[in-house]
């Protein structure tokens, strides 16, 4: 199976560890990784996301980053809109796209304690939802 991975840079020092996880949950699991790619922020994955499950090398998406809580209500926005926007891409394609984006509402020492289960835990999901669609399409 071949997925992509789509970054935020946005609060790096969580999402770098995150990568690493990913990529060594892949590699475990016998997956290809055949494009990773780094976007400013998660409001700024679904063009990316768009543009690689157009391609016939990619079977998934797993979107990585942390919606840390500020002053405001803008984490809550920004999670929404993604997840709505990630959703509806998977729709559209018919191919699995995870959310592996931690918040909102969480403050940074939550998104440190979250790394490896939200990140292994999207890994693992693009290919329990690409196994279950194979089986339910026979």
């Amino acid at each position: 199976m071949n997925i992509a991975i789509v970054v935020s840079e946005f609060n790096e020092e969580v999402t770098s560890r995150m990568l690493s996880v990913a990529k060594d949950k892949a590699k475990l699991m016998k997956l290809k990784i055949s494009h990773s790619c780094m976007v400013p922020g998660a409001y700024d994955m679904p063009i990316i996301v768009d543009s690689l499950l157009q391609k016939k090398d990619v079977d998934a998406v797993v979107t990585l980053g942390a919606i840390i809580k500020g002053q405001t209500k803008h984490d809550e926005v920004i999670s929404h809109a993604v997840a709505r926007a990630l959703t509806d891409l998977s729709l559209k394609y018919q191919k699995p796209v995870s959310l592996g984006i931690s918040g909102p509402g969480m403050q940074e020492r939550h998104a440190y304690a979250r790394i490896r289960p939200v990140a292994e835990r999207a890994v693992e999901a693009v290919v329990r939802i690409t196994d279950e669609l194979k089986r339910i399409q026979k």
